[in-house]
């Protein structure tokens, strides 16, 4: 077949990827300049793999989704030559003793009862984590490396055509029209453009999502962990040469401009609360983006001959995308 796509995120790329291995000659446009600038909101990602964890606000649909998508993620890594960048390593739930009770809320909302830790079980899975912190496990959580990811999605698709710079105006059965005056006709058009297909999908809205990059030598932290903050569900996520990456899951609104100064404050206040070895670490980078969104936070894929569209991914795009792709493919 001749198959379009309009959106290179995590979504785009991965489709792309499989669709040209099984043979189909596949075309794929974004408004990115290049396949490392990172538009997309896959590039502003810890890439935390946290099913059991988003329970407290996701439906039981997420998190299915989530574990198949977890159950997948190996396979793709390994397809790609490149298996180190997804791990399954588990992750941890953190609490103050003070914020005890609103943990044991959120606690109570995760099917299957995270393991809770002692002192010293925790000071053997993560010793540079502060030793009076309250602690849960969980069990077959993981990660992958985002950025490095959707490199090697567009670097390993066997003959895909990636057009670069090239925004879809319109993207209708059969064909996506570009803001050049051109137009892509195709026998599938498949649309994962995101946010860009709010005129499509009126009810799609963005959530800011804001994170900082962390240079901490020395600083040990073998997994990913989220406390479990009254205002807020911060994480701390390992990533390769001594980086740290700290994030806030969700903030209700549209805005693009860079991370406030209350925002980079507090995160990093709690991210030293957790690991105190921090205080010496160099702020690296800092960057928001905004993730698609539906009224219902669930992902949405309409189908119509010669059209499927995916989008709503929400903050779990990385969580959800091999379990859609497969979703999608049953569509088709």
């Amino acid at each position: 077949m001749d198959i379009a796509i309009a959106g290179a995120g995590v979504m785009g790329r991965l489709l792309a990827w499989q669709l040209a291995r099984a043979g189909h000659r596949v075309s794929v446009v974004d408004r990115a300049a290049g396949p490392t600038e990172p538009v997309a909101a896959a590039f502003t990602a810890a890439g935390m793999l946290s099913p059991w964890a988003e329970q407290e606000h996701a439906e039981p649909e997420i998190t299915a989704l989530g574990w198949r998508s977890l159950e997948l993620w190996p396979g793709i890594a390994g397809a790609l030559s490149q298996p180190g960048l997804v791990r399954t390593d588990g992750s941890l739930l953190l609490a103050h003793g003070s914020d005890v009770g609103s943990a044991q809320r959120v606690l109570a909302r995760l099917k299957g009862g995270p393991e809770p830790l002692n002192r010293a079980a925790l000071q053997m899975l993560e010793p540079s984590l502060a030793p009076d912190l309250k602690a849960w496990w969980l069990p077959g959580e993981g990660q992958l490396l985002p950025r490095e990811l959707l490199a090697a999605l567009v670097q390993q698709a066997p003959g895909a055509d990636w057009r670069w710079g090239r925004r879809a105006t319109a993207v209708q059965p059969h064909r996506i029209e570009l803001g050049d005056g051109t137009r892509i006709d195709a026998d599938l058009v498949i649309d994962t453009r995101g946010l860009g297909a709010k005129p499509d999908l009126p009810t799609l809205r963005g959530v800011r999502g804001e994170i900082l990059w962390l240079h901490a030598p020395g600083v040990t932290l073998n997994r990913p962990v989220r406390l479990m903050h009254p205002r807020h569900r911060v994480y701390l996520v390992p990533r390769p040469g001594d980086v740290i990456v700290v994030g806030a899951s969700e903030v209700e609104s549209e805005d693009r401009s860079p991370v406030s100064l209350r925002s980079a404050v507090e995160l990093m206040a709690a991210a030293h609360s957790v690991l105190p070895a921090l205080a010496e670490a160099r702020i690296v980078h800092m960057e928001t983006n905004l993730r698609p969104a539906l009224p219902d936070h669930r992902p949405c894929i309409q189908q119509q001959p010669g059209l499927l569209r995916i989008n709503g991914l929400f903050r779990h795009g990385w969580l959800l995308a091999p379990a859609l792709a497969e979703k999608a493919f049953e569509h088709v």
